[in-house]
């Protein structure tokens, strides 16, 4: 299932283990153009610097080279609302996916040079939401 979620992520609920939801996802990015560039494992983390549990979640930092070089090239100061950020986190046996609307995140700077930037990156994201779906 697909829904949007507080006007500023798509979220799919996927019937996947984690590790094949965060392979899958991966996958849908790369089809729409984009890559990887960080991945920053939370459960890890908070083990690590806080001794506390919790459970397995991932930030994705998924960044389209174009796009980004449309929008810096727009906007030098925009790098700090990039890359687009992925989460994947496991819940009810199942795993889920959201994404962020690059909309929301640079509607943030008033910029109209940026607009179609941020719906070319949308409807990406919304795509690989929609491939998402089980």
């Amino acid at each position: 299932m697909i829904k949007d979620i507080k006007d500023y992520a798509y979220r799919a609920e996927l019937d996947l283990p984690y590790e094949e939801a965060v392979e899958k996802v991966t996958a849908a990015l790369k089809q729409e153009g984009f890559g990887v560039l960080t991945e920053i494992d939370v459960k890890a983390t908070l083990k690590k610097k806080l001794d506390a549990d919790f459970r397995r979640y991932v930030i994705l930092g998924a960044c389209n080279p174009p796009l980004a070089h449309r929008a810096l090239t727009a906007e030098l100061e925009i790098g700090l609302l990039l890359p687009c950020n992925v989460i994947v986190y496991e819940e009810d046996g199942g795993s889920v996916v959201s994404i962020v609307d690059p909309v929301s995140m640079l509607g943030v700077v008033e910029d109209p040079d940026l607009e179609p930037v941020a719906d070319e990156a949308r409807e990406r994201l919304r795509r690989v939401a929609q491939a998402l779906r089980v």
